[in-house]
């Protein structure tokens, strides 16, 4: 299972995880900053679980772009 954390309170909307990942990130057109797909939002974390090990890698790469390192990614 991978585990995908993004603390969107700190986003500084630079783009690059939706870069990295286009399949799990997206920039809203609200505020600019960016949302983690299909995520839950607990306490300003906003988290997805997801049984599909190919979005490891492009997410891993967002993770290691992000210049304000709010997303964390984890296979468990």
């Amino acid at each position: 299972m991978v585990v995908i954390t993004l603390q969107r309170d700190k986003c500084i909307g630079c783009n690059y995880c939706v870069e990295m990942a286009p399949e799990q990130f997206a920039m809203s057109k609200k505020d600019g900053k960016s949302v983690l797909l299909h995520s839950k939002n607990k306490k300003g974390f906003f988290t997805i679980k997801s049984h599909d090990e190919g979005i490891f890698d492009n997410c891993e790469q967002a993770s290691k772009a992000c210049p304000v390192k709010i997303i964390s990614v984890k296979k468990t």
